[in-house]
């Protein structure tokens, strides 16, 4: 199936303060046109494989980038990750961690499952937009892609 690429970012995040501040960071800096918040983990992987509440959407769309909180209600980012990164389909997709957890088996975890990056949420609202816009103009518009 071919993959059809006209999302830009899916943002999986819980907490709507961070949610909020990520999109708004992204979209001031015109970082983003097209981006999905999901506000959990099981959410995320119904809407990534078109199964349960987003059986009806067409697969094979996928992002250019994917942001992964880790602490979720109902399924962790870590599970999200190990499903992420071991199917055929989406293991290719760039995940970068932006979560507040510094603990070092979450980072070590997320290495091992094939994270692309880890970043810790900066607490200050100014740094965390601006690590926000460093992350969308690195993975949006300086990383090289392979192209299938």
């Amino acid at each position: 199936m071919e993959k059809i690429q006209t999302l830009e970012i899916i943002l999986i995040e819980d907490d709507m303060s961070d949610a909020e501040l990520t999109i708004r960071a992204l979209k001031k800096n015109k970082m983003v046109n097209n981006l999905v918040h999901l506000k959990d983990g099981k959410e995320a992987l119904d809407y990534l494989f078109s199964t349960g509440e987003y059986a009806g959407r067409i697969p094979g769309q996928y992002p250019y980038l994917i942001l992964l909180d880790l602490k979720m209600p109902r399924m962790s980012g870590i599970e999200v990750l190990k499903k992420i990164k071991s199917e055929e389909v989406t293991k290719h997709l760039p995940v970068v961690v932006l979560t507040s957890s510094k603990e070092h088996p979450d980072v070590k975890e997320c290495y091992r499952l094939g994270v692309n990056s880890y970043i810790v949420k900066p607490v200050e609202f100014e740094n965390f937009s601006k690590a926000v816009t460093q992350i969308g103009f690195y993975w949006l518009l300086l990383n090289h892609p392979p192209i299938d």
